[in-house]
Order: structure tokens, then sequence, then C-alpha cells
């Protein structure tokens, strides 16, 4: 099974410089401290550059595609540069297409709108739900979770196998899991898909922060990602990969700018003749500013040099998971086990704690930011934590009151902007309050775990 490596000889790099790292934040217990931002698979900080670039064009904003005058016309040069620079940070093929959304969860449900009808769609219940719920007008196949790399690209191929071969067919598959951080074999699982007859999308919400992601190499016929995973602020996202569905589906919101030509028929109708470019799929006012941002970061990861990212997210990555060992009442949660390949993205639960008590004390008495619940993948964290699949849960909503047990759990991920003495301080502070209990009393408000006062 092939994995996503780094040169084996690269150097650990510097932390890039992100907004927020010197912000404080103040203690129950007095005082205040540096901020330590552990939350990246939810956000990640701003890389300074993208802010700088953003701050740098503010003044230069104007509407895109629709104004003669110099903001608009250096707008919407900047905005298709910005296309063209997120799909060269991809490896587009070409003719490939490159529309700019809000999120991957909008890139997916676009996906969904275009898909061919009677499509079929093979997906783990292992996906986030953005990737696990869009393809609710399709016969969907959910396939159980694999315990190897190995067993997805198997579990893949058996139903492929048994599946209508004359009509359409879609695979959805992560690159990284946004629980587990585990990387995925994505490109056996595409191989697997066009052996036979199906297209594979690929969420790279959790990857591309990461590791670089070439739509060529890895042979997706589509992928997804988010911008403010990707160190991109302002709500944007990505869809990038084969035209063909996408000019055949009718435009995802209809409007201005998706529309070439509108006329009125002599009936009192509207006859319209939608692009087929990007175009037909970015109807309104786009988001100019966010896509911009997004290129920035893309260009600020390709030169820090993907190797060397990647060393220092190995090197995160063994700081975290050799301290939660040291902690027996820690268990990290997996698929794959301990020797999988994974980014930056450690879940876990602690013996004898309620997660959301434990996230709250991390982060009143720490300074720490954290994540806890089921991180919309629901099924996948309760298969790991071996509860009922069926069982009634919320997103991020405690079930117990602190120090009672629950089924939800923690997640610590981090990134690029991440300095060691970050993750130095939240081992620490996980051995501490696994030794000696929290400082301070909590109590449940709301559905969250909060200092009492």
């Amino acid at each position: 099974m092939s994995v996503f490596t780094a040169a084996a000889d690269q150097s650990v790099c510097a932390p890039l410089p992100v907004l927020g790292r010197d912000v404080t934040v103040p203690l129950v217990t007095g005082g205040e401290v540096t901020y330590a931002a552990l939350d990246y698979a939810a956000s990640a900080p701003a890389l300074q550059r993208v802010w700088d670039d953003v701050a740098a064009y503010a003044p230069y904003y104007g509407s895109v595609h629709r104004g003669a005058g110099y903001l608009s016309q250096l707008s919407t040069d900047l905005f298709e540069n910005a296309r063209r620079t997120v799909a060269e940070f991809l490896d587009c093929r070409d003719g490939d297409q490159l529309v700019f959304t809000r999120s991957t969860t909008d890139s997916l449900n676009l996906l969904a709108r275009a898909i061919p009808a009677g499509c079929q769609v093979f997906v783990f219940e292992t996906e986030h739900h953005a990737s696990l719920l869009p393809w609710q007008d399709a016969r969907v196949t959910y396939l159980n979770a694999p315990r190897t790399p190995r067993q997805a690209v198997e579990t893949l191929e058996r139903a492929l196998a048994d599946r209508d071969p004359h009509g359409p067919a879609l695979v959805c598959v992560t690159g990284a899991s946004n629980v587990t951080g585990e990387l995925w074999p994505v490109r056996e699982l595409a191989a697997a898909a066009h052996a036979h007859g199906a297209r594979i999308v690929l969420d790279a919400a959790q990857l591309a922060p990461h590791h670089p992601v070439s739509v060529r190499d890895l042979d997706v016929d589509w992928v997804a990602f988010s911008g403010h995973k990707l160190y991109a602020p302002f709500g944007s996202g990505v869809l990038a990969g084969r035209a063909d569905w996408l000019q055949a589906a009718e435009p995802y919101l209809a409007g201005g700018g998706a529309s070439r030509k509108v006329t009125r028929r002599e009936d009192g109708g509207v006859d319209v003749e939608w692009h087929e470019t990007a175009a037909r799929h970015e109807a309104g006012s786009p988001n100019v500013i966010g896509a911009y941002a997004i290129a920035s970061a893309c260009k600020t990861l390709t030169e820090a040099g993907w190797d060397g990212l990647v060393a220092r997210e190995r090197h995160l990555i063994e700081k975290v998971r050799t301290g939660l060992a040291d902690v027996p009442e820690v268990r990290i949660l997996s698929l794959f086990g301990d020797d999988a390949p994974r980014v930056g993205v450690i879940s876990f639960v602690v013996e004898g704690w309620n997660s959301s008590h434990f996230a709250a004390a991390l982060s009143a008495e720490y300074g720490i930011g954290v994540r806890d619940g089921l991180f919309c993948a629901h099924p996948l964290v309760r298969t790991l934590l071996g509860s009922d699949p069926q069982t009634q849960g919320e997103c991020g909503a405690p079930e117990a009151a602190p120090g009672e047990k629950s089924l939800n759990a923690i997640r610590v991920s981090f990134g690029a902007g991440t300095p060691d003495e970050h993750v130095d301080r939240f081992v620490r502070a996980v051995r501490e309050l696994v030794t000696d209990g929290a400082r301070w009393k909590y109590r449940t408000e709301d559905g969250r775990c909060v200092p009492a006062v």
C-alpha cells in the first residue's frame, strides 16, 4: 500500500507565522498564558502572509466579471489568477474545472447535485458528515469501517463488483481522517474505482493542509477542500476535477454570473443559456477575498517546502503520541493501528473522565484549546469507542456530568504554525490532570462543561 511520504533526510522546519500566536488568555486559577491553539482540524489559524496579502488587496476590492472600472478589472484578474494558482497547487489536469465554493461541505453538496440520474454512490461510514450525508438523492451504499488500508480497498472492490455495471457510480473517500488523522490509501482506492467503471471524489479537507495533493498523481476525478483548514479565512472552499458532469448539471445556484444569456419567450416564460465554465456553479458575487486567501495559502505552503513541513509535523506527532502513551489512563483512537501514517490529528479518551470536562479543564486551567465531542463523524467515533451505532448523541455536546463517562472523545490537532511549546504544555497538562485531577469545579451549562463561578 502506498502512503504519502516526505524525504527522510529533510530537517524539521520552523513553525510558519500565524495570526494569534501571541494572544494571551486568562486562567481560572489566576494570571494569563499564551493561548495554545490545538484545534487545527476544526479551523486553522490564518497564516500571517495570507492576512498581509489580503490586507494589501483590500483597498482595491471590486466586483468581478461585471465592471469596466479599474478596480473591477483588477479584482477580476486577481480572482482568475487565484483559480489558476489553486489548480497548480492541486496539480490539476488539462480540462479540469476548479469551482470556488464556501467549504468542503458546499463542494460535496455541489457535486451531489451534479451526479447523473441513477448514479450509485459508495461511501465508508468513517467519513465526516460533509462527505457522508450529501448523497441522499442517490442510491447510496454505506461501507463498514475497515481496520487496515488493504481491507479498505478490498471492501470497496467487493462492493463495486456487486453493482450494476451499466450505470454511473461514484466513490467518496477521505484523504486523512478528521478523527484519527490516519492517511487513507487514496491511490489504490482510485484504481479500484476506475477498474470497476466508477469515479472517485477525494475529501481533502484534512489532507491538503498537511501533505501535497496531486489530482494527477492520485488519479482522483475530483478533490474538495476548505480554506479555513488551509490557514485561509473568509469562508471559501474548492471543488476541482473533471468538467463533464459539472457542465451537464443544472447550476448549483441559479442567478447572475451562472447565466450567459437570458431571453423572454412569446408565451411569457424565460429561456436561459448557462455557462459551461466554472461560472456555471458560481452564481452571485463570488467571495473574491476568500479565493485570494486560499491562493495565498497555497503559495505560502508550496514555497515553505512540503518536505520540511511534513518532517516538522511528524516531529510533533511523535511528541504527542509518546507523551500520551506514558499515561496509562489515556486510550488513543485508531482504525489502522499505531504504525499507520497520519497527519497532526489525534483523538483519545481518558479513563474516569467525561471528555467535555477534560477539554474544559485544559482550556480553563492551562490555556489550551482542543475539541471534544463526536467531531461531525458520529458513526466513526461510536465505532472506535465500541458504543452502539444507534446510540443518540450530539456533535460536540457532553452526554454526562463532569466526572462521569461520556460517549464523546477529545481531539488535539496541530499543523504548520504549532510551536513545540504548545504540544509540550498539552502533554504536561494531560499528565497533571490525570494524576492530580482538576484544580477547579465545573458544571454543565447549555450542553457544555464550564468552570463553576
